[in-house]
């Protein structure tokens, strides 16, 4: 469709305003379009500015080829969007709006001053000096029999006409920050395909813990060890003890594996080596020096260093007869099983896997069924762990949203 010179320009729905949804309206705003972002909160980007609380980590700087493999299954159809805004372009960009990054040890990127506040300001401003209206305490609602959008304020219910909409209403974790999932049945109605929301840099729960361990070592960090997944290759790191099992950023690298696990079979068994830098054969050598009177636990820690949580740990999973039997302790440090029953709820999930299906967008993320409705951020079907690589495809396919949008209204 095209529009003389002489009409108004045409106007765009923006539904979330993540960075997904702002990055849509940045990109319609500065063609000229007439842009409205609708946010059910009292105010845009929550999600964004809690994940900012422990400094925020908005890209990673590793090569194009790990990065990319970071989105598994989804690798490809993330590849196509980060094709012309990857890692490199987002920070270009963060530059662009006069705050400087900077790349931590662990190859994670950060702002200077490690805030998303300052970031999101400069941002909004930005935004608002295009000429993007921001409509904040505003529910959206589906579409009306005339098509039009329904919207829900605090004085009653509104409709909108727009001439294309982009949803960006995040995935289903968070609700309290404004990521509900309620858009499920609203799509689903419309006969979009949808996966089912799945938890993501997640915890999961045990069977159960002793009330021992529980009660002293419920929050504690368990440091310098391995994980792995059975017949996976152990990653280094570290991990959280909670009262009903384990989280923490070694967990979430495993999260998307054990979840599928768990979906398949049950059940999930990481295997927990507490001395990474150890070979069984010194490990149990030194379990056999003489102890003379002193207990195992002691001999445990003056030999090898095991200690506090990790020595909880190792009591908690292991018999009287294995924990007496030196061979069977080495093998146990180094391969303990913690058996994990069931994720945490999706609420409490840092991100949410599942979502709109590729299957059911065409390469510009207009939805098939609804031509001029496009799809950005975490609706859609994939999922990423912590350590930027979330924030850089939601950035890359709001942007990719808003330039489907204008190509089909032919600007």
């Amino acid at each position: 469709m095209s529009h003389a010179h002489s009409a108004a320009p045409p106007s765009v729905a923006v539904i979330g305003g993540g960075p997904a949804g702002l990055m849509a309206a940045e990109v319609l705003a500065a063609a000229g379009v007439r842009v409205d972002l609708y946010d059910a909160m009292p105010s845009v980007g929550r999600k964004f500015l809690l994940a900012g609380v422990g400094g925020m980590n908005i890209t990673h700087s590793e090569d194009k080829p790990a990065f990319l493999a970071r989105y598994r299954e989804r690798r490809a159809e993330i590849a196509a969007l980060l094709e012309d805004f990857d890692a490199d372009g987002l920070r270009a960009w963060i530059h662009g709006l006069g705050i400087e990054t900077f790349v931590g040890s662990s190859g994670r990127v950060f702002p200077s001053d490690m805030k998303a506040a300052p970031l999101l300001r400069a941002w909004l401003k930005r935004l608002r000096e295009s000429g993007v209206q921001i409509h904040t305490r505003q529910r959206w609602l589906g579409w009306n029999a005339d098509g039009n959008l329904r919207l829900r304020s605090a004085t009653g219910e509104v409709t909108r006409h727009a001439d294309a909409t982009v949803l960006a209403l995040g995935g289903g974790s968070w609700a309290r920050l404004g990521s509900d999932g309620a858009w499920v049945p609203l799509l689903q109605a419309r006969g979009v395909d949808i996966a089912t929301l799945q938890p993501a840099n997640c915890g999961f729960e045990v069977k159960s813990w002793s009330a021992l361990l529980r009660d002293k070592f419920a929050g504690a960090p368990v440091k310098n060890i391995a994980l792995a997944l059975q017949g996976e290759a152990p990653r280094r790191g570290e991990f959280i003890l909670t009262a009903t099992g384990v989280e923490g950023s070694l967990v979430y690298a495993w999260s998307a594996a054990i979840r599928e696990r768990i979906n398949q079979h049950g059940s999930a068994t990481l295997l927990l080596d507490l001395l990474p830098d150890r070979s069984q054969d010194k490990i149990e050598a030194a379990l056999n020096k003489p102890r003379g009177s002193r207990s195992m636990a002691k001999h445990l820690h003056s030999q090898l260093g095991i200690d506090g949580v990790k020595a909880a740990l190792l009591r908690e999973r292991t018999s009287a007869e294995q924990f007496a039997d030196s061979a069977q302790l080495a093998a146990a440090i180094k391969a303990l099983p913690i058996v994990l029953r069931r994720p945490r709820p999706l609420d409490e999930a840092i991100s949410s896997a599942g979502g709109i299906s590729f299957a059911a967008l065409d390469p510009h993320l207009m939805l098939q069924q609804l031509p001029g409705v496009f799809c950005a951020g975490e609706m859609l079907d994939w999922e990423a762990p912590t350590g930027g690589y979330l924030l850089t495809a939601c950035f890359a396919s709001g942007r990719a949203a808003g330039l489907g949008a204008l190509k089909w209204l032919d600007l």
